[in-house]
């Protein structure tokens, strides 16, 4: 891989998003390229954070453990996301894991490594420090928009998020049971199915042996705008 095919898939709001190609160019001498299996956990909450990863190709979930022992998903990553970084910049540990969802490839950059790339593209850091600001405004703003959101509109939000972009025919990105989205949007799936039986009866999705498609997107987007 070279630093136009890495910059290719890099997702606006990407750490490494806004690098140049010659910065990009350093990080993937600096990075080892490994390849994944379905299901395999790629980073293990509560492990030391000494790498980061930026998924190439495949899909990952982010997970953690909360202290009642659920299993709440936080994100679906795909190709371009990186993942562990925030442990490796605080040094602190995993606060969650990742798990393959499918087979598939990753770029791994050991702290040590990462630290070497910020001292040899001192620019670097300064939008690093712009994108985690950006990033930690979205969380608190999804944060209190959750607080306010009945499971209605929490359910379209979420659907949103997995909606895949400039896509026609509304389908998800992956394709989750009803349990999975339940985790993911933190409802139960009994909720989710009520829900989602619902906007099938009017027409807002179509649910297609077990899968999610979304059929009226703007009525979802007011949904998922609305406070029930």
């Amino acid at each position: 891989m070279n630093a136009s095919e890495l910059a290719a898939i890099l997702p606006e709001g990407s750490l490494f998003a806004a690098c140049r190609a010659d910065e990009l160019a350093d990080l993937l001498a600096l990075s080892s390229r490994h390849d994944m299996k379905k299901g395999q956990t790629l980073l293990l909450q509560g492990d030391p954070g000494d790498q980061l990863l930026i998924l190439l190709s495949g899909n990952a979930k982010v997970t953690m453990v909360a202290q009642n022992g659920r299993e709440i998903t936080l994100d679906y990553a795909d190709p371009g996301a990186v993942l562990g970084e925030i442990a490796v910049l605080n040094g602190g540990g995993r606060s969650a894991s990742v798990i393959a969802l499918s087979a598939g490839s990753y770029l791994r950059l050991t702290r040590a490594a990462f630290e070497a790339f910020i001292e040899r593209q001192p620019g670097v850091a300064w939008r690093l420090l712009k994108e985690l600001a950006r990033r930690l405004r979205q969380t608190n703003d999804t944060v209190e928009s959750d607080r306010a959101f009945t499971s209605g509109p929490r359910l379209a939000r979420f659907l949103q998020r997995l909606t895949l972009s400039n896509n026609a025919d509304g389908r998800l990105r992956l394709d989750l049971s009803q349990t999975e989205l339940g985790s993911f949007a933190g409802m139960s799936r009994e909720n989710i199915n009520r829900q989602l039986s619902a906007w099938a009866d009017v027409g807002i999705i179509a649910l297609e042996h077990g899968q999610i498609r979304v059929l009226d997107s703007h009525f979802l987007s007011e949904i998922a705008a609305s406070c029930e």
